[in-house]
């Protein structure tokens, strides 16, 4: 099956698409940009969200539901955010279709036209900040912890599975505060949590830091984020979290009255993760056999191939299998026995080798008289025999080492591609390499622009953690004062 696959070295972006579709985990559909997520990767992203949602829960944190349609007029309340958005919207523009008078099939209604048309959701401030005015009259009411799991539409026109397309699927907080302190103290707290997801749970090393002003989300006053690395030496992000300040609240007329009488503007944040996450995790990890997955996050743990040369000699390797199981079952660890018999053993391997399950477990007949079993690791593709006797707690303490085993060799790539670069030349020649760049910049937007515009890299972040880089020195661009390094990137 790894023949199907096109070799990273041979062409990185063609491996990644012929991984995510014959691994199973999505595929193109009939409507343009979008994917269907097929069972196999949907399951991956539903161990994501439930990890998640338990994070925002213990973290005060409710769930609610907005509209997925989004009234024009409110878009244009906010005028970055309408900038930041509006070439990327979807319209409604009519509400009905009829029976096509002229031919076959149906037509748009012409007497359908909406009043106001109304945009498909590319993000929620708007019909959110709408809505609280309804929840919010007096500090009593404060704060509001909202979450939404859903799905937003954003039109783009180069699209790619997981990692750009047309519709896809993320969740959203919202929250609103009494106080500007408490807002970014959220703001900070949502980045941790998801810089703590992306580390425990996707096995996935990232940097913590701030957007630029250009690269900020569309109404914010601050952006702090998550970046990853991938193995071509691109950045990724991962997730954002945003310090609204009180613009929406501004724009929408939320108030509230303080314990002195006051009425004041609320303070507000937002923070997303999308499916995003799913590129992040294949291109972190995979192989040129498939996919490798943190044991934390694969929906099979563990897979068990049971082999014999004649029928009746599966049922006793079956039933062993099965003993197995259950106390596997009992420690919370997934596990799937594959008792095909219209499928080769070897067959099963590559096939599981490249849905990147991280324990194999292989059991014979002569397993059966030797009390034991065959252990290969996803991780290593390494394989031992051990004794039967303790092999539940073997394969339980055997997921937690991969799953370390699964950072540690991210985050050794990772800090093998970070490069302190002081020259504009050093710099153009490096970024051709790929890999984080930590270069001195003197702080505006114009110099930003231009280093894009000739290098095709951004500043990914003014990294607050993973590195110190508090210092002084020269811009590389400029040449003008600096007090800090920034981390510079090609990026998905």
């Amino acid at each position: 099956m790894a023949k199907q696959i096109t070799s990273r070295a041979e062409n990185y972006s063609q491996w990644y698409n012929d991984l995510v579709v014959k691994a199973g985990l999505a595929e193109n559909s009939a409507v343009r940009g979008c994917m269907v997520i097929k069972p196999y990767g949907y399951a991956i992203w539903e161990k994501m969200q439930h990890q998640l949602d338990k994070m925002f829960k213990e973290t005060g944190h409710e769930n609610a539901y907005f509209p997925l349609f989004i009234p024009k007029s409110f878009l244009s309340r906010e005028a970055e955010h309408v900038e930041g958005f509006a070439k990327e919207c979807a319209v409604v523009t009519h509400h009905r279709l009829m029976t096509n008078p002229d031919g076959p099939g149906v037509v748009v209604d012409p007497s359908a036209k909406l009043e106001e048309e109304l945009v498909v959701r590319p993000t929620s401030e708007t019909i959110i900040w709408n809505t609280y005015k309804n929840w919010i009259s007096s500090y009593r009411d404060l704060p509001i912890l909202v979450n939404q799991w859903a799905n937003v539409v954003r039109w783009e026109m180069r699209t790619r599975l997981f990692l750009r397309t047309a519709e896809f699927l993320w969740q959203e907080g919202h929250t609103a505060h009494a106080t500007q302190a408490e807002a970014i103290a959220e703001a900070e707290k949502m980045v941790g949590v998801y810089a703590d997801f992306a580390r425990n749970y996707m096995a996935l090393p990232v940097v913590v830091g701030h957007k630029t002003e250009s690269e900020r989300f569309a109404g914010a006053i601050d952006t702090l984020c998550i970046e990853a690395m991938m193995q071509d030496g691109k950045a990724l992000q991962a997730g954002t979290s945003h310090f609204l300040g009180q613009n929406f609240a501004k724009a929408f007329d939320v108030k509230y009255q303080s314990k002195e009488g006051a009425l004041e503007y609320v303070w507000a944040t937002s923070w997303g993760v999308s499916t995003r996450l799913m590129g992040a995790l294949i291109m972190a990890h995979g192989d040129d056999n498939g996919l490798v997955l943190p044991p934390n996050l694969a929906p099979i743990q563990v897979v068990m191939v049971p082999i014999f040369n004649k029928p009746e000699q599966l049922e006793s390797i079956l039933a062993k299998m099965k003993e197995i199981k259950e106390g596997l079952d009992k420690l919370g660890i997934s596990v799937k026995i594959d008792d095909r018999e219209n499928v080769r053993s070897g067959f099963k391997f590559a096939e599981w080798e490249l849905k990147g399950v991280p324990v194999r477990l292989a059991m014979g007949p002569r397993d059966l008289e030797n009390n034991t079993v065959e252990v290969a690791r996803r991780d290593t593709l390494t394989k031992e025999n051990m004794s039967m006797d303790g092999i539940v707690d073997n394969v339980k303490a055997l997921l937690d080492q991969i799953e370390k085993n699964i950072y540690a060799k991210a985050l050794a790539y990772r800090d093998e591609h970070i490069y302190k670069v002081d020259t504009w030349d050093d710099f153009k020649a490096q970024i051709e390499k790929g890999g984080f760049l930590l270069c001195h910049w003197d702080g505006t937007s114009e110099t930003e622009a231009r280093i894009q515009e000739e290098t095709k890299a951004t500043i990914r972040c003014i990294p607050i953690d993973s590195c110190v880089c508090e210092e002084e020195g020269k811009c590389i661009y400029t040449g003008k004062p600096s007090h800090r390094r920034v981390v510079f990137a090609r990026a998905y």
